[in-house]
């Protein structure tokens, strides 16, 4: 019998997949029989940072860089002419499981370019870009949740193009990036769109809201704001949740559900535990629950496979993660501010890292 708890969170109707992806996995057959295999992986998310680790640790780049060291493309081109391949490699690896769930799972998110973050036409025009350039379906481009992303969102929501919304660190920017699918699913239907071409995941940061939050409670420094003290991204993805079932589960997508459009997934990311006091599957045990996604790095997933509990959580504790939040705002703790706050040091430190990336292969 397996007992390997990655397994259970699928019968929980749970998908779980990897963040991370680099050519060593792909070429080492890592990805195929471990994640696929093994641990019932059906996904995989990618990033600047991703990239970055990938190509200055794993030798199997090496030929390439140096042929294109030689080549007239800029430092952007040289990039995704490394990375698609390997976009496209994982994108085939899955496909078993993308045609084995209808088309729900056997995704691979690749990032649109940081530098986009607040250019709204541009990521339009850098999505259908870079989707043309991989030509797989199992694709779904990585776009932020600022007000340009959100607005690009939606237009290519309406253009039936597959789009992981990343970078959500509070309720009122899940909500926006909610309301624009609802929005450009129906621009889509309009248009005589198949309903089923439609799919999104909205990806909501978990353990970097917990991190500023107990900065801003250690700076209260009271009793009642140390008890509250690592809980809050879990507070948040439950919230989040109660509002996806209200949402997709409700009057404002009958219609669209009725047409056979797929509701957005909840996708829980940033889930590896940052503070070594608390659990390293805490972003995972505390929200397992149908109809989610949990992307989780390597170190995750080893320790989930090796000491996880599954059983269906997320479910449990709505009314304390409400009652949680409105303790917060008690204490003076905004959570929109805290929100725009980390979204703004996300998309800094993508940029970071995708012009370290640059640089790597220049």
């Amino acid at each position: 019998m397996n007992d390997n708890p990655l397994l259970a969170l699928k019968a929980l109707g749970q998908h779980v997949w990897l963040d991370n992806l680099s050519r060593t996995l792909l070429q080492e057959g890592e990805l195929q029989r471990l994640m696929m295999t093994e641990d019932g992986i059906d996904g995989v998310t990618s990033n600047p940072a991703i990239f970055h680790k990938a190509i200055a640790g794993s030798p199997y780049y090496r030929e390439d860089l140096e042929r294109l060291r030689g080549s007239n493309l800029d430092a952007e081109a040289r990039y995704e002419s490394l990375v698609i391949p390997d976009i496209q490699a994982a994108c085939d690896i899955l496909l078993p499981a993308y045609v084995s769930s209808a088309e729900e799972a056997g995704y691979v998110s690749l990032e649109v370019s940081p530098a986009l973050a607040h250019d709204r036409s541009g990521t339009v025009a850098a999505v259908q870009r870079l989707r043309q350039a991989v030509g797989r379906d199992n694709l779904l481009i990585k776009v932020p949740a600022t007000s340009a992303g959100v607005s690009a969102f939606e237009q290519l929501t309406a253009a039936g193009i597959r789009v992981n919304v990343t970078l959500i660190f509070s309720l009122a920017q899940y909500e926006a990036v909610a309301q624009a699918y609802l929005h450009g699913a129906l621009r889509w239907l309009d248009g005589g769109g198949n309903s089923r071409q439609l799919r999104s995941v909205a990806s909501v940061f978990l353990s970097r809201v917990d991190t500023l939050v107990d900065q801003r409670l250690d700076a209260i420094g009271t009793a009642q704001a140390q008890a509250l003290r690592g809980r809050s991204g879990v507070a948040l993805a439950k919230r989040c949740y109660s509002h996806y079932l209200e949402i997709f589960h409700g009057p404002a997508f009958a219609t669209l559900a009725q047409a056979g459009v797929r509701p957005q997934t909840p996708l829980w990311a940033s889930t590896g535990s940052k503070n070594p006091a608390y659990s390293d599957v805490l972003y995972v045990e505390a929200l397992i629950g149908q109809e989610t996604i949990n992307t989780m790095p390597d170190a995750t997933l080893a320790a989930f496979r090796d000491h996880g509990r599954a059983a269906a959580t997320l479910m449990t504790g709505m009314d304390e993660a409400q009652a949680h939040i409105e303790a917060l705002t008690a204490l003076g703790i905004d959570l929109i501010d805290v929100g725009e706050t980390l979204q703004v040091e996300g998309v800094r430190l993508f940029a970071e890292a995708y012009e370290k990336l640059l640089a790597a292969v220049q």
